[in-house]
């Protein structure tokens, strides 16, 4: 199926909200039963509605710790594409920024069935990450 733009646009914004919920109902919504779901193009997916619930509520954020938004940068076919950035927070300051890009494929339901994300840490905050890193070891 393909989505419209807004309909795009409005399933990124339930994506967000599942996020920062955490509600099961609200993430097992977004995805069909049999979606597919890469953290990581290189990875293996997690294939599966409840897999996926399950994933996303096993590694959970600390509310208030993180925000993000996404829009939809192109459709073409079946093949849905946004960007947007994800963001962490320590006592109210940014600490952690990703830029991220995702292909969905959605089912006649409007449900996600598969998806994987390309994430990047913003440069500033990785160096930040290396140097910590270097002066541990």
């Amino acid at each position: 199926m393909t989505l419209d733009r807004p309909g795009f646009q409005a399933w990124l914004d339930r994506y967000v909200e599942a996020w920062k919920s955490y509600d099961p109902g609200a993430i097992s919504d977004l995805f069909s039963e049999d979606a597919r779901y890469r953290y990581h193009p290189e990875e293996e997916p997690v294939t599966g509605r409840d897999a996926i619930v399950a994933s996303w509520l096993d590694e959970r954020d600390d509310p208030g710790t993180y925000d993000g938004h996404y829009e939809p940068l192109a459709i073409d076919g079946e093949e849905h594409v946004a960007s947007g950035w994800s963001r962490y927070f320590t006592d109210g300051e940014l600490s952690d920024e990703y830029w991220n890009i995702y292909l969905c494929r959605f089912d006649d339901e409007g449900r996600c069935r598969d998806f994987t994300e390309w994430w990047i840490q913003d440069r500033e905050f990785a160096r930040r990450a290396r140097t910590a890193a270097a002066a541990e070891s």
